[in-house]
């Protein structure tokens, strides 16, 4: 069972922070396919401070998404506190998680994100600073270390758990790998020896089977998935199941993923507006589009979409195209 700070998960399955990705319409679809836990995407510290309208939309959580966790980012102790405290006074997230992992350019120059990998001792300091301050428990999640000469990765879940952290997600690469090559699982098993406090593992789940041998190898207390995620929140269905009882589920029909997605696009126009939640979806159709046969045209044809009805007419249209040919299959 997964349990951080006073915050107890039902299952031991998390989704991750995936920025420009995990607003509140797309943490919803996922937990109602039995997430334990949804991270919201990472906010800036400066952005809450300051009252940026765009960044303070990114702070809503529908009440359905609970448990969940929301990121924060920043480089100074001063507003990395204040928006700290404003996210556990002024909303309805159960944890408040420190981005420790972002390895853009634009974060890390910002003294934020995979910066702080470098260095326990900042760790140890802005990580107390906003444990002192809030109520709410404060997680952190990293990556194993900058590049393969700088990886920290126990001395930093130390310095995060000397601090007061509740928890700390480990994502099995180096800020320098970004999200290329193999994510190395060792590393996750010697954090998860060397601190008390819940650590969640991530990197290279993508089946269920994945997520099974990362908690075996690795003793980790949850499991961490992104990517495998997007267009997918069946994966987290799947997954959910086989810990449960060793069950593997089948695929869902096209159908079933076209009417997710519609629901999904659907919330994202409720929570933005049709034109900006439109331009979205074209990323979020073309995964959930992936690996269906003869898709070629629809992901095309995505791009070209400007307004529900287009999406609709456009994924209902493979479908009714797919189960006719399934029909006459059939009837051969």
């Amino acid at each position: 069972m997964l349990k951080i700070g006073d915050v107890v998960m039902s299952n031991p399955v998390v989704l991750a922070p995936m920025a420009g990705v995990c607003n509140s319409a797309f943490r919803l679809t996922v937990k109602e396919f039995g997430a334990g836990l949804v991270c919201a995407e990472m906010v800036s510290d400066k952005g809450i401070v300051l009252k940026n309208k765009k960044t303070m939309n990114m702070l809503y959580i529908d009440e359905r998404e609970n448990p969940l966790s929301l990121q924060i980012f920043g480089g100074e102790k001063k507003t990395l506190v204040e928006a700290a405290q404003f996210v556990d006074k002024n909303t309805n997230a159960d944890i408040i998680d420190i981005n420790m992992g972002c390895p853009v350019p634009k974060i890390t120059k910002c003294d934020a994100g995979a910066k702080w990998l470098l260095d326990p001792n900042k760790i140890y300091e802005m990580v107390s600073a906003v444990t002192d301050a809030v109520d709410k428990p404060v997680t952190v999640k990293m990556r194993t270390g900058w590049d393969d000469d700088h990886i920290f990765a126990v001395e930093n879940a130390l310095a995060v758990e000397r601090a007061g952290g509740q928890a700390v997600s480990v994502h099995g690469r180096t800020r320098y790998q970004k999200y290329e090559g193999k994510a190395d699982w060792d590393i996750i098993r010697q954090v998860k020896e060397a601190v008390k406090i819940s650590v969640i593992g991530n990197g290279d789940v993508e089946t269920p089977l994945d997520a099974e041998r990362m908690l075996q190898e690795t003793g980790v207390d949850g499991v961490m998935i992104g990517r495998a995620a997007l267009g997918n929140p069946w994966m987290i269905y799947q997954t959910v199941r086989y810990l449960e009882t060793g069950e593997l589920i089948g695929e869902p029909s096209v159908r079933e993923k076209m009417d997710v997605c519609i629901l999904h696009m659907d919330r994202l126009i409720a929570l933005k507006n049709e034109s900006v939640a439109v331009r979205e979806m074209r990323n979020h159709a073309a995964w959930y589009l992936k690996g269906i046969k003869g898709n070629a045209s629809a992901r095309k044809g995505i791009n070209e979409c400007h307004t529900r009805e287009d999406v609709a007419h456009l994924l209902y249209g493979l479908v009714d195209e797919i189960e006719a040919k399934e029909q006459n299959i059939q009837m051969v």
